[in-house]
């Protein structure tokens, strides 16, 4: 069954530059992917060449990534701030290739303590009542 969430990103450098004065808080890149694929079997935020682009993210190492079509080099770009069922993490972004959709891996899922229900899609761990705690072991 396939599911899918609503995440907000925004350029994480650029929080960083409008928190310190040095641009204006309304010119940081952000944008809200309102259908993006909650994929456990995924690690990280994968996003393709456009939404990279839209963002402004700089590529800083290329990295050997195991998918369904075998081994393959991607670049990991510069992080991005995101949000998702009101929480909220900073996560570097592996690029993807054009025809794919925004994928989010589990380790977004386990930083911010959500669950993929398979009836009820992306849950607060039900492990903790709802409180977002973080496990240290």
């Amino acid at each position: 069954m396939r599911h899918t969430a609503r995440i907000e990103l925004a350029n994480n450098d650029e929080l960083v530059l409008a928190t310190a004065g040095i641009m204006n808080a309304e010119d940081v890149r952000r944008i809200i992917v309102e259908d993006a694929l909650v994929d456990t079997g995924s690690t990280r935020l994968g996003l393709p060449p456009p939404l990279i682009e839209a963002l402004g993210l700089t590529p800083f190492r290329s990295e050997q990534v195991r998918t369904v079509n075998g081994l393959t080099e991607l670049w990991i770009y510069s992080p991005v701030q995101f949000r998702l069922l009101e929480r909220e993490g900073i996560t570097t972004v592996l690029g993807v290739p054009e025809s794919t959709p925004v994928l989010i891996g589990h380790i977004l899922l386990e930083d911010l303590d959500l669950c993929l229900d398979i009836k009820k899609g992306l849950i607060y761990n039900p492990a903790h009542d709802g409180e977002w705690m973080t496990e240290l072991y």
